[in-house]
């Protein structure tokens, strides 16, 4: 916990936007369901990624499955944001 908030506090001194996502969102985000097992979210970012077979060690699977999480989240934004009108 201690070193999480040290990177949080020098990545907000050097300006470097962080994004948190709960087990909850990640599980949803890959699986559909948040609730889901390891082994389904290990299925799921095999599936997702197109990986011949399960990510191992679980930290791998795990970081996959925020990246993939963290993609969602940010083509949503890009989807859902309102274009500036012209004044012209």
């Amino acid at each position: 916990a201690q070193a999480r908030g040290v990177i949080l506090l020098a990545a907000d001194v050097i300006q470097i936007p962080i994004q948190s996502y709960s087990p909850l969102q990640i599980k949803s985000s890959v699986t559909g369901y948040g609730r889901a097992s390891k082994t389904q979210v290990q299925y799921m970012v095999q599936k997702l990624l197109n990986l011949a077979k399960k990510p191992t060690p679980d930290d791998a699977a795990d970081g996959l499955a925020i990246a993939i999480c963290h993609s969602h989240h940010v083509s949503h934004k890009i989807k859902t944001a309102t274009p500036a009108h012209s004044t012209s």
